[in-house]
């Protein structure tokens, strides 16, 4: 009876798997999911008053920061939330469509099929990098969203400003740059361009850098129209007054952040240039991020002899030009250099 009382197409839907879905023990060396393994930020909060339903204090220091107002700042339960909302506001069901460019973030696609709007996927070219004209030539009045994730999540590679920009001029609705892992590059970030681009939206993160994954702190930059109308459907206290409160601690303390930036962005020079001497490592491809994706011989074999030794990775080879693929996140210096023993071992 249940059933019949559910929509169809959330009947139908094929909900993103995590790496926590993937991999279901609670021990092991975790190089999955994209975390910092290096550590965190916290501080003390009260949990008998409800939280700033708007996160003024957080929004004021990331404005200072970011050079922008309080009022081109949305504030998310981790940045699923605000990808979730924008398609919401943006796209009518079973009407509109949204862009998106594989291999990327999967959530961008479910969010889309959760809310009953069409996905148009144009695949990156085996440079990781967009197909413009491809992507101008899918989109249609229809078309409301255009995802682009730089640096982009499986590939760890910057996407080109200039083909970002490209979309900007020639699309009339709205380009969300996914900056989740713009901490670890020293490319410029697209917020810079908020006033010159109406129509750009500008994702980024504590997850990642910032070691808050546990508490999700998501921000979204972009048009004050455009933040009033997220901030007019969202729930109430979407955000937690602990995340906001660890969230300004670490504002506060960025210097650990860029100490956890520098021995991440190490860790992946020495991981990477030792991964090439194994013969069934067939390339480590180029990346700016906290993981690297290498193309092996047998990816779930290889992914199944490290989960045997108790260290767990993320197998990416479903996912369109990432065939016999796996993700590996940094770890620390001692969690990677297990990894390479294992690896070591390992018979194809």
């Amino acid at each position: 009876m249940i059933k019949q009382l559910i929509r169809p197409h959330i009947l139908n839907l094929k909900p993103y798997s995590s790496a926590r879905d993937e991999y279901k023990g609670n021990e092991g060396i975790f190089l999955d999911a994209n975390e910092n393994a290096l550590g965190t930020v916290a501080s003390e909060i009260l949990y008998n008053r409800y939280p700033d339903p708007h996160q003024w204090a957080l929004k004021n220091k990331l404005a200072t920061i970011k050079n922008t107002s309080a009022h081109n700042i949305f504030i998310g339960n981790g940045s699923d939330e605000p990808i979730d909302l924008l398609i919401r506001l943006l796209c009518s069901p079973a009407e509109d469509n949204v862009v998106i460019c594989p291999p990327t973030y999967g959530m961008y696609a479910v969010s889309a099929a959760i809310n009953n709007v069409a996905v148009k996927e144009v695949l990156l070219n085996e440079d990781f990098q967009l197909n413009t004209s491809e992507i101008i030539a899918v989109i249609n009045d229809n078309t409301k969203i255009i995802f682009v994730c730089s640096p982009n999540n499986p590939t760890g590679n910057n996407i080109n400003p200039v083909d970002i920009e490209l979309l900007l001029h020639n699309f009339n609705g709205i380009v969300v740059v996914d900056e989740a892992y713009i901490d670890f590059t020293t490319t410029p970030s697209f917020i810079n361009k908020l006033q010159q681009y109406e129509n750009l939206v500008v994702l980024q993160t504590f997850s990642k850098a910032w070691g808050l994954a546990n508490l999700r702190v998501g921000v979204l930059y972009g048009n004050e129209v455009l933040m009033h109308y997220l901030d007019s459907i969202k729930p109430p206290y979407n955000v937690n007054g602990y995340s906001q409160q660890a969230a300004l601690f670490a504002l506060n303390n960025i210097q650990q952040k860029e100490n956890y930036v520098n021995e991440i962005n190490a860790e992946r020079i020495i991981l990477s240039k030792a991964l090439q001497q194994f013969d069934f490592v067939k390339k480590v491809h180029a990346s700016v991020a906290n993981f690297l994706l290498i193309y092996v011989s047998n990816a779930n074999d290889l992914y199944n002899h490290l989960v045997a030794n108790s260290i767990v990775v993320r197998n990416r080879s479903t996912q369109p030009l990432c065939e016999n693929t796996l993700r590996i996140t940094m770890g620390t210096a001692i969690e990677n250099k297990l990894l390479l023993e294992v690896l070591s071992t390992y018979n194809q």
